[in-house]
């Protein structure tokens, strides 16, 4: 029997031992063979699904997610129009955008308080020029009381 070995695919993928096998028992990575030794044997290609994993991570995409991509490309021929990589990458794009919108509030606020030298959260927000919108950004947070 041929393959790599699990340290040569977790090396070769840039992952640790741990993920490798957290994938497998995820059903991310298919369970590999084994040696007549009882060492798990991998195909090649199993380092390339491992970098396709951590590549659609680092998009944003969750393990869930990926595992819906990575079963939607293992049967092509059951075509769904709406589970492919094109529209949930079309998805998260939207998700992105709308993420990096709400950051770049955030960023203008932040420059703001800077700008205006705030050093203490209560004295600023009882000032009429606080930057801060205290009270818009409590009315989206949740009470203490409901944790």
């Amino acid at each position: 029997m041929s393959g790599l070995r699990s340290g040569q695919v977790a090396a070769k993928a840039g992952v640790n031992l741990q993920t490798l096998r957290y994938y497998e028992r995820r059903g991310l990575l298919a369970e590999p063979d084994r040696s007549l030794g009882g060492h798990r044997l991998y195909p090649p290609d199993a380092v390339t699904v491992l970098k396709v994993i951590k590549a659609a991570q680092r998009l944003g995409f969750t393990l869930d997610e990926v595992a819906d991509l990575l079963d939607t490309g293992r049967h092509r021929h059951i075509r769904h129009p709406d589970a492919g990589l094109r529209a949930r990458a079309h998805t998260k794009l939207t998700e992105v955008e709308a993420k990096i919108a709400d950051l770049q509030v955030i960023a203008g606020t932040l420059r703001a308080a800077v700008d205006a030298g705030c050093d203490d959260l209560v004295a600023c927000a009882g000032q009429p020029c606080c930057p801060i919108p205290f009270a818009t950004i409590a009315q989206g947070a949740p009470d203490d009381e409901d944790h």
